[in-house]
Protein backbone atom coordinates (compact mmCIF):
# COMPACT_ATOMS: atom_id res chain seq x y z
CA UNK A 1 0.00 0.00 0.00
CA UNK A 2 2.66 2.53 0.79
CA UNK A 3 4.32 1.96 -2.53
CA UNK A 4 0.96 2.10 -4.30
CA UNK A 5 1.19 5.76 -2.59
CA UNK A 6 4.42 6.70 -3.11
CA UNK A 7 3.73 5.98 -7.16
CA UNK A 8 0.38 8.15 -7.26
CA UNK A 9 2.49 11.06 -5.21
CA UNK A 10 5.40 10.63 -7.96
CA UNK A 11 2.74 11.19 -10.71
CA UNK A 12 0.54 13.94 -8.75
CA UNK A 13 4.02 16.00 -8.02
CA UNK A 14 4.81 15.53 -12.05
CA UNK A 15 1.77 17.92 -12.85
CA UNK A 16 2.46 20.38 -10.51
CA UNK A 17 2.65 23.74 -12.69
CA UNK A 18 5.88 25.68 -12.19
CA UNK A 19 8.99 26.64 -13.89
CA UNK A 20 9.87 23.42 -14.17
CA UNK A 21 6.76 21.77 -15.96
CA UNK A 22 7.10 24.57 -18.41
CA UNK A 23 10.76 24.10 -19.05
CA UNK A 24 10.34 20.13 -19.47
CA UNK A 25 8.25 21.16 -22.55
CA UNK A 26 9.27 23.99 -23.98
CA UNK A 27 12.41 21.76 -24.05
CA UNK A 28 11.07 19.11 -26.09
CA UNK A 29 9.40 21.06 -28.23
CA UNK A 30 12.50 23.25 -29.53
CA UNK A 31 15.26 20.70 -29.21
CA UNK A 32 13.75 17.28 -29.03
CA UNK A 33 13.14 14.37 -26.66
CA UNK A 34 16.68 12.93 -25.80
CA UNK A 35 17.62 16.31 -24.52
CA UNK A 36 14.26 17.03 -22.57
CA UNK A 37 15.65 13.75 -20.61
CA UNK A 38 18.90 14.90 -20.17
CA UNK A 39 17.21 18.28 -18.60
CA UNK A 40 14.48 15.69 -16.72
CA UNK A 41 17.21 14.04 -15.33
CA UNK A 42 19.18 16.63 -13.81
CA UNK A 43 16.01 17.91 -12.55
CA UNK A 44 15.42 14.66 -10.92
CA UNK A 45 19.25 14.51 -9.48
CA UNK A 46 18.17 17.76 -7.69
CA UNK A 47 15.53 16.16 -5.76
CA UNK A 48 17.49 13.21 -4.98
CA UNK A 49 19.68 15.88 -3.08
CA UNK A 50 16.69 17.04 -1.08
CA UNK A 51 15.62 14.38 -0.18
CA UNK A 52 18.90 13.09 1.11
CA UNK A 53 19.67 16.94 3.07
CA UNK A 54 15.88 16.47 4.51
CA UNK A 55 16.36 12.77 5.69
CA UNK A 56 19.45 12.81 7.31
CA UNK A 57 19.08 16.40 8.38
CA UNK A 58 15.62 15.14 10.31
CA UNK A 59 16.93 12.25 11.60
CA UNK A 60 16.41 13.55 15.58
CA UNK A 61 13.07 15.15 14.87
CA UNK A 62 11.87 12.06 13.13
CA UNK A 63 12.91 9.77 15.85
CA UNK A 64 10.86 12.14 18.44
CA UNK A 65 8.16 12.55 16.50
CA UNK A 66 7.52 9.01 15.31
CA UNK A 67 3.95 8.44 16.25
CA UNK A 68 3.23 11.56 18.20
CA UNK A 69 -0.44 12.46 16.41
CA UNK A 70 0.74 16.27 16.51
CA UNK A 71 2.59 15.09 13.62
CA UNK A 72 -0.23 14.26 11.63
CA UNK A 73 -2.37 17.55 12.70
CA UNK A 74 0.48 19.97 11.71
CA UNK A 75 1.08 17.94 8.62
CA UNK A 76 -2.36 17.93 7.72
CA UNK A 77 -3.11 21.35 8.30
CA UNK A 78 -0.13 22.67 6.44
CA UNK A 79 -1.62 20.58 3.23
CA UNK A 80 -5.03 21.58 3.59
CA UNK A 81 -3.30 25.39 3.84
CA UNK A 82 -1.32 24.97 0.49
CA UNK A 83 -4.60 23.20 -1.20
CA UNK A 84 -6.55 26.23 -0.90
CA UNK A 85 -3.73 28.64 -1.74
CA UNK A 86 -3.11 26.88 -4.83
CA UNK A 87 -6.86 26.80 -5.95
CA UNK A 88 -6.58 30.62 -4.68
CA UNK A 89 -3.62 31.32 -6.76
CA UNK A 90 -4.09 33.43 -9.84
CA UNK A 91 -2.28 32.09 -12.62
CA UNK A 92 1.26 34.37 -12.93
CA UNK A 93 3.22 35.29 -15.70
CA UNK A 94 5.57 32.82 -15.34
CA UNK A 95 3.17 30.09 -15.66
CA UNK A 96 3.37 30.25 -20.08
CA UNK A 97 5.96 28.58 -22.27
CA UNK A 98 6.21 32.13 -23.25
CA UNK A 99 7.83 32.82 -20.70
CA UNK A 100 11.15 34.75 -21.08
CA UNK A 101 12.70 33.78 -18.12
CA UNK A 102 12.90 30.15 -19.33
CA UNK A 103 16.00 30.70 -21.19
CA UNK A 104 16.94 27.42 -23.79
CA UNK A 105 20.73 27.45 -24.01
CA UNK A 106 21.66 27.36 -27.62
CA UNK A 107 24.20 24.55 -27.83
CA UNK A 108 23.35 21.33 -27.59
CA UNK A 109 25.38 20.12 -24.45
CA UNK A 110 24.10 17.17 -22.80
CA UNK A 111 26.31 18.40 -19.73
CA UNK A 112 25.17 21.67 -19.86
CA UNK A 113 21.52 20.52 -20.08
CA UNK A 114 21.72 18.11 -17.31
CA UNK A 115 23.12 21.11 -14.63
CA UNK A 116 20.94 23.76 -16.30
CA UNK A 117 17.60 20.78 -15.11
CA UNK A 118 19.33 20.19 -11.47
CA UNK A 119 19.94 23.76 -11.17
CA UNK A 120 16.39 25.23 -11.98
CA UNK A 121 15.37 22.70 -9.94
CA UNK A 122 17.79 23.55 -6.72
CA UNK A 123 17.34 27.21 -6.97
CA UNK A 124 13.68 27.10 -5.72
CA UNK A 125 13.30 26.79 -1.93
CA UNK A 126 10.43 25.78 -1.90
CA UNK A 127 11.38 22.33 -3.34
CA UNK A 128 13.62 21.82 -0.21
CA UNK A 129 10.68 22.90 2.08
CA UNK A 130 8.01 20.39 0.15
CA UNK A 131 10.59 17.24 0.73
CA UNK A 132 11.11 18.26 3.99
CA UNK A 133 7.80 18.86 4.80
CA UNK A 134 7.36 15.24 2.98
CA UNK A 135 10.47 13.46 4.90
CA UNK A 136 8.76 15.17 8.89
CA UNK A 137 5.65 14.24 8.07
CA UNK A 138 5.28 10.66 6.41
CA UNK A 139 8.42 8.95 7.27
CA UNK A 140 7.28 8.62 10.50
CA UNK A 141 3.89 7.64 10.10
CA UNK A 142 5.22 4.32 7.66
CA UNK A 143 7.04 2.39 10.15
CA UNK A 144 9.68 1.43 7.85
CA UNK A 145 13.35 0.98 8.21
CA UNK A 146 15.91 2.46 6.27
CA UNK A 147 15.37 0.55 3.43
CA UNK A 148 11.89 0.53 3.06
CA UNK A 149 12.25 5.11 2.99
CA UNK A 150 14.78 4.23 0.27
CA UNK A 151 12.25 2.04 -1.64
CA UNK A 152 9.25 5.13 -0.55
CA UNK A 153 11.13 7.66 -2.45
CA UNK A 154 12.75 5.72 -4.61
CA UNK A 155 9.28 4.64 -5.75
CA UNK A 156 7.97 8.44 -6.19
CA UNK A 157 10.88 9.36 -8.14
CA UNK A 158 10.40 6.53 -10.61
CA UNK A 159 6.92 7.17 -11.20
CA UNK A 160 7.47 11.44 -10.93
CA UNK A 161 10.34 10.74 -13.80
CA UNK A 162 8.04 8.18 -15.78
CA UNK A 163 4.87 10.44 -15.72
CA UNK A 164 7.79 12.97 -16.92
CA UNK A 165 9.04 10.51 -19.84
CA UNK A 166 5.28 10.78 -20.92
CA UNK A 167 4.94 14.63 -21.03
CA UNK A 168 8.04 15.09 -22.79
CA UNK A 169 6.37 12.34 -26.00
CA UNK A 170 3.43 14.48 -25.57
CA UNK A 171 4.51 17.83 -25.57
CA UNK A 172 3.24 18.67 -28.79
CA UNK A 173 -0.85 17.82 -27.71
CA UNK A 174 0.07 19.49 -24.10
CA UNK A 175 1.34 22.62 -25.52
CA UNK A 176 -2.24 23.08 -27.47
CA UNK A 177 -4.13 21.95 -24.07
CA UNK A 178 -1.49 24.34 -21.58
CA UNK A 179 -4.55 27.57 -22.09
CA UNK A 180 -4.74 30.11 -19.61
CA UNK A 181 -8.17 28.38 -18.33
CA UNK A 182 -7.17 25.10 -18.72
CA UNK A 183 -3.69 25.81 -16.28
CA UNK A 184 -6.28 27.62 -13.66
CA UNK A 185 -8.58 24.13 -13.77
CA UNK A 186 -5.29 21.72 -13.08
CA UNK A 187 -4.15 23.96 -10.10
CA UNK A 188 -7.56 24.03 -8.66
CA UNK A 189 -7.66 20.43 -9.35
CA UNK A 190 -4.19 20.31 -7.31
CA UNK A 191 -5.03 22.00 -5.04
CA UNK A 192 -8.53 19.89 -3.71
CA UNK A 193 -6.12 16.93 -3.83
CA UNK A 194 -3.84 18.50 -1.57
CA UNK A 195 -6.51 19.69 0.51
CA UNK A 196 -8.07 16.53 0.94
CA UNK A 197 -5.28 14.64 1.83
CA UNK A 198 -4.31 17.15 4.60
CA UNK A 199 -8.01 16.67 5.85
CA UNK A 200 -7.27 13.05 5.84
CA UNK A 201 -4.30 13.59 7.61
CA UNK A 202 -5.40 15.53 10.50
CA UNK A 203 -8.26 13.25 11.37
CA UNK A 204 -5.87 10.57 11.45
CA UNK A 205 -4.48 13.02 14.22
CA UNK A 206 -7.33 13.78 15.55
CA UNK A 207 -9.44 10.26 15.89
CA UNK A 208 -7.40 8.33 18.11
CA UNK A 209 -5.35 5.22 17.01
CA UNK A 210 -7.69 2.65 19.35
CA UNK A 211 -11.23 4.19 17.61
CA UNK A 212 -9.65 3.51 13.87
CA UNK A 213 -8.59 0.05 15.09
CA UNK A 214 -12.09 -0.66 16.57
CA UNK A 215 -13.83 0.80 13.59
CA UNK A 216 -11.56 -1.30 11.29
CA UNK A 217 -12.36 -4.80 13.10
CA UNK A 218 -15.95 -3.80 12.96
CA UNK A 219 -16.07 -3.16 9.10
CA UNK A 220 -15.25 -6.83 8.47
Amino acid sequence: MELKNAALLGIFLSFMIGPVFFMLIKTSLLKGAKVALVFNLGVVLGDVLFIVISYHGSRPVLNRLKDNPILFVLGGIILMIYGLVTIKSRVKQQESLDNPSLQIPQKTNYLQWLVHGFFLNCINIGVLAFWLGLVVVVVPGLALDSCGVFLYFTTIICAYFGTDVLKILLAKQLRNQLTPKNIVRIKKTMGWLLFVFGLIMLMKGLVPKEHLDLNLLLSH
